[in-house]
């Protein structure tokens, strides 16, 4: 990968009076496959509206491969968009779906043809080239809209939580196919979506939004293991999050003695680094779950809930029965005030 790419500078997007973000800076690298992940509302599909083009910027630049494009059109700036509903012509069928941009540029008929079967061939479409978008299943459908958008020869290609329409088996599909057509094409992506899975198991490197600002910025390994504040373990999957006073881990419920000691104001756990059945602390099960290679616990504590996860293994504990735990040091993750 080469130097930025794209590039975000003090980039301030409005809504009429409502700013949904301010002042954001992001450098995206040639050939990266970059996630905007968070929840609804902090402004990763706003912000990628603006790189499109469809959002023009109350103030800030955004250049792409060194042109500024902030006041360029969205037709003249080299984007590829996939939106989560794919915006599918139903009347064409796949060929004609994907030829449809190469005749607007007036190619010649075997430019368009040969760029076009070689972009049904990349989302491993060939021979579908006959079916209409209802014959096709939503994972076909969405490998079209894909190669939609590449035959253009994209600078940048966007795409607007694309997988959130399909199940689980072909989401999971299709995060594959996303990866071997972005390292096969080097396309430089930028995936906005709200589901960390997606985001983990895709992206070079995470922008964790919140509220319209950056709150972390960085690889998939690095947001998931060491997430730096409250807001970036939550989302991470670290439940389990409290205060320190004293020696004790605190929260608005009660307290707890904290086994060892750290200069950190917040700490918090995974659920499956909480040891159950074995500890100083006690909590009343309220709540149990199967989930394949280990069973989900929510425990009544004096901290309030404790959620923890238990090998499959071990004996199941029913819910209103007593199950000891323990919150190690070796599992915790300090986090900023």
């Amino acid at each position: 990968m080469s130097d930025t790419y794209v590039q975000l500078t003090d980039l301030t997007l409005t809504y009429g009076q409502s700013v949904a973000v301010p002042e954001l800076n992001l450098g995206i690298r040639e050939g990266e496959l970059i996630a905007l992940l968070g929840p609804s509302g902090c402004g990763k599909t706003t912000t990628m509206r603006a790189i499109a083009g469809l959002l023009a910027p109350a103030s800030g630049r955004i250049t792409i491969d060194g042109r500024d494009v902030t006041r360029v059109p969205a037709n003249k700036r080299g984007i590829g968009l996939v939106f989560q509903s794919y915006a599918l012509f139903p009347h064409l069928n796949a060929f004609e779906n994907v030829a449809f941009g190469l005749r607007l540029q007036k190619l010649s008929a075997n430019e368009i043809t040969e760029r076009t079967l070689q972009g049904l061939a990349t989302v491993g479409l060939t021979g579908y080239d006959k079916r209409k978008p209802a014959e096709m299943s939503g994972g076909q459908q969405q490998r079209l809209a894909l190669a939609r958008s590449l035959v253009m020869q994209p600078k940048v290609l966007l795409l607007d939580e694309p997988l959130s329409n399909l199940d689980a088996r072909l989401r999971l599909e299709m995060r594959t196919e996303l990866q071997r057509v972005q390292k096969e094409t080097g396309v430089t992506m930028v995936f906005v979506t709200h589901d960390q899975a997606e985001a983990l198991a895709l992206a070079d490197r995470i922008v964790l939004m919140k509220e319209g600002r950056i709150e972390q910025l960085g690889t998939p390994a690095d947001l998931y293991a060491r997430p730096e504040t409250a807001f970036a373990a939550e989302f991470m999957g670290f439940e389990n999050i409290f205060r320190v006073e004293g020696g004790k881990v605190v929260s608005d419920k009660g307290t707890l003695p904290l086994g060892f000691a750290t200069t950190s104001p917040l700490l918090a756990w995974r659920p499956d680094g909480v040891t159950v059945g074995s500890g100083p602390h006690e909590g009343r099960v309220v709540a149990t779950s199967f989930a394949g290679a280990h069973r989900e616990y929510v425990l009544e504590s004096a901290l309030g809930p404790i959620k923890a996860d238990a090998d499959i293994a071990l004996p199941r504990v029913e819910i209103g029965e007593t199950l000891t735990f323990d919150l190690p040091e070796a599992t915790a993750r300090p986090l900023a005030a």
